[in-house]
């Protein structure tokens, strides 16, 4: 069966050299070499041997160089179901620390996000304990961190439009809230949005989220709702995340992307992107960037 290794370095600072493609050109033997995006995204086609670990192969061969290496089989690569998590993916914050900024607690519930996110506290009680230290904060605060303080992930507008405008459905399923998956998924462009809801009463937040949380299983479970109701096989969904909280999704997926993700979610997810904006999961799939649906 053919390969493709794609080979991508970060859009801001091209470093996909000639002398790069060569060297992985040579390691993983004849093939086509298909120009993604000059300097930025390179596909090189081969036929593995049995027994050998071509990813390894190449980390080794181009190791030090800033660029992120995926190799997967050539059919099914284009996906037709895309599921992202939000906070520290799709955005460049963690929602809920940003309201715990708002009492001066950012420091404290961060340290607990992080730790839930590297998988060393279990989800569901960490939420818990963390929206319990927001009671009382005007829930209309919302709306001026998300104008103030969030940050779409570069690349994450293009990858979303992109694949919709060739017929895929997309859905940010989070952990986080539908007060900020609402906005923040419009913004970007996606069909639709999950996440928890936070309970306010007379426009303060009561410290509790409504049950069930929407937690690890609730990611997985809606990837094999959405391909299930739109018919489309596994092997054609792609999903991405950094937190232990999406690694069941990303494992079940039939491409499961660790961006910029914690060390338990990097190594056991297939693919992994280090350097490379959102823009990554789009040459992944074989896009060119004179493919992509600009923001």
């Amino acid at each position: 069966m053919t390969h493709v290794a794609t080979l991508i370095s970060s859009p801001a600072a091209p470093a996909l050299t000639p002398e790069a493609i060569a060297a992985a050109r040579r390691r993983l033997g004849s093939g086509d070499t298909v120009p993604l995006d000059p300097g930025v995204a390179a596909d090189l086609h081969f036929v593995p041997a049995a027994g050998t670990d071509p990813e390894t192969d190449l980390r080794i061969t181009l190791a030090g160089l800033p660029l992120d290496i995926v190799v997967q089989p050539v059919e099914g690569r284009r996906k037709r179901l895309l599921i992202a998590d939000m906070d520290s993916t799709m955005i460049g914050q963690e929602c809920i620390d940003e309201l715990a900024a708002e009492i001066g607690i950012k420091d404290h519930v961060a340290a607990i996000t992080e730790r839930a996110m590297r998988g060393e506290l279990a989800f569901e009680p960490a939420l818990r304990e963390r929206v319990g230290l927001l009671a009382g904060i005007d829930a209309g605060v919302v709306d001026r961190i998300i104008a103030a303080r969030i940050t779409l992930t570069p690349g994450g507008p293009e990858l979303v439009r992109t694949m919709r405008a060739n017929g895929a459905y997309t859905a940010l399923v989070s952990g986080g809230f539908t007060v900020f998956t609402g906005p923040i998924a419009g913004r970007i462009g996606f069909d639709e949005n999950r996440a928890n809801t936070l309970l306010a009463e007379d426009g303060r937040l009561v410290g509790r989220v409504a049950e069930p949380i929407l937690g690890a299983e609730a990611k997985l479970a809606s990837l094999h709702e959405l391909a299930t109701t739109r018919d489309i096989p596994m092997a054609l969904t792609l999903a991405v995340g950094d937190g232990a909280n999406d690694l069941p999704m990303l494992q079940a997926a039939g491409l499961g992307v660790a961006f910029r993700a914690k060390p338990k979610v990097a190594a056991a997810a297939a693919a992994r992107i280090e350097h490379a904006d959102l823009t990554a999961l789009l040459y992944l799939q074989g896009y060119r960037r004179a493919e992509f649906v600009a923001a």
